[in-house]
C-alpha cells in the first residue's frame, strides 16, 4: 500500500549501539551493533512489518523510534520533519503521534491501576480535553476494542491475556496516533486469541488509517497483516518487497531460509534450501562483507568482501544479494 506521496516516516541509516564494558574501570572493550544501518518507510494507512530472527534488531529498531532507546546514528524523519532537532514542545507532539502496543500483555500494564486509569493515562499526560472528556473517552476506546464500559474499574489481573492486549490496544488509540508500533503483539497469546487481535488490528487501520511498523518473527501473522516485509539479519534490512512478492519468490537467500523454515503440509516445499551453519555470529564481532555468509550456500570470494547494498529488483524489491 506504499504510495508515491512523501512517507509518513523515513529512516536512512538508523544505528544503534552499545558499549560493552568490562574491569573496574567499567573501559569500552567492544561494542554490539544492535542495529546498524537500517533505512526504510512508512507510508499512511500501511502495514510495514520488520521480520527476523530473535536478536536481528528489529525490536530495538521499533525502541528507537519511539524514543525508549537512543539512537548512535543516523536520521529518522516523522512527516517530513526530522526529529533529531526537534524542541521538548515539538517532540511531546510526536509522542502524541507515535504510540506502541508492547509484546507481553501480562508486564505492559500496571497491576495497581484500574483499566479505566490504564486508558486515560496518555489523555492526563497530554492534558486532553476535560475530566469528563476523557472517561467518555475511556468508554469509547473500550467499547472499539471489543471490551464492555462497565469493565472499566476492574484491575488488569482480572482479564484474559487477550483482554489485556486489548487494554493495551486501546491505550496506544487513546491519542490518535497516525503511527502504532506493534511488537510482537499476538505472540504470547492462544491461537484463537490471535486472530481476533490480529482481526481487531486490521479493523482499526481500515477505520482509522493508522500506520503500524510490525514487529514480528512469526511469518503467518506477517502474512496476514502486512503490505510490505523488510527482512533483518544482524542488525541490517537484507530485503524490502511487498508482502505478495516476497513469499512468492523471496530473493534473498536468508529471506528463502526463512520462508523454507516455516512449517508447510506441501513436502515439496520442505528441505530445498538450507544454511551451511546454524550458528548466527555475534553482533559485537560480526563478519566482512555480506553479514550472511558463513551461513549462505550461495556465497562467493565478493560476498566475503564486499558488503551488498540494497538493490531495486522485478516486483519492487530491495534485495542486498551479489549473487541474485
Amino acid at each position: 500500500m506504499q504510495s508515491d506521496a512523501t512517507p509518513l516516516l523515513s529512516v536512512d541509516n538508523l544505528e544503534v549501539h552499545f558499549p560493552i564494558r568490562a574491569g573496574v574501570l567499567q573501559r569500552q572493550v567492544g561494542t554490539v551493533k544492535a542495529v546498524d544501518g537500517v533505512s526504510f518507510s512508512l507510508g499512511r494507512g500501511e502495514t510495514l512489518s520488520l521480520v527476523g530472527e530473535s536478536g536481528c534488531g528489529k525490536t530495538t529498531t521499533g525502541l528507537a523510534l519511539m524514543g525508549l532507546v537512543k539512537p548512535t546514528g543516523g536520521q529518522v524523519r516523522f512527516d517530513g520533519h526530522e526529529i533529531k532537532g526537534f524542541n521538548r514542545t515539538a517532540l511531546k507532539s510526536y509522542r502524541r503521534r507515535m504510540q506502541i502496543v508492547f509484546q507481553d500483555p501480562f508486564s505492559s500494564l500496571n497491576p495497581r491501576h484500574r483499566v479505566k486509569d490504564i486508558i486515560r493515562a496518555p489523555l492526563d499526560v497530554h492534558k486532553i480535553g476535560t475530566p469528563a472528556d476523557r472517561d467518555d473517552r475511556v468508554a469509547e476506546l473500550m467499547q472499539r476494542v471489543g471490551l464492555r464500559s462497565d469493565q472499566a474499574d476492574n484491575f488488569a489481573h482480572q482479564f484474559s491475556g487477550g483482554q489485556r492486549q486489548r487494554i493495551g490496544i486501546a491505550r496506544a488509540l487513546a491519542l490518535s496516533p497516525d503511527v502504532i508500533v506493534c511488537d510482537e503483539p499476538v505472540s504470547a497469546l492462544d491461537v484463537s486469541v490471535q486472530a481476533q487481535i490480529l482481526n481487531l488490528l486490521s479493523d482499526l487501520q481500515r477505520d482509522l488509517g493508522v500506520s503500524y511498523l510490525s514487529i514480528s518473527h512469526d511469518l503467518g501473522v506477517v502474512e496476514f497483516i502486512s503490505h510490505r516485509v523488510a527482512v533483518m539479519y544482524l542488525g541490517k534490512i537484507v530485503e524490502i518487497a511487498p508482502k505478495t512478492r516476497i513469499f512468492a519468490d523471496p530473493g534473498h537467500p536468508y529471506t528463502e531460509l526463512l520462508m523454507r523454515s516455516a512449517p508447510s503440509r506441501d513436502p515439496r516445499n520442505r528441505h530445498k534450501f538450507s544454511a551451511t551453519s546454524d550458528d548466527i555470529p555475534s553482533a559485537t564481532r560480526k563478519p566482512s562483507g555480506c553479514p550472511f555468509n558463513p551461513r549462505c550456500p550461495l556465497a562467493t570470494d565478493i560476498c566475503k568482501q564486499v558488503e551488498p547494498q540494497l538493490t531495486a529488483r522485478d516486483g519492487g524489491a530491495l534485495v542486498a544479494c551479489h549473487n541474485r
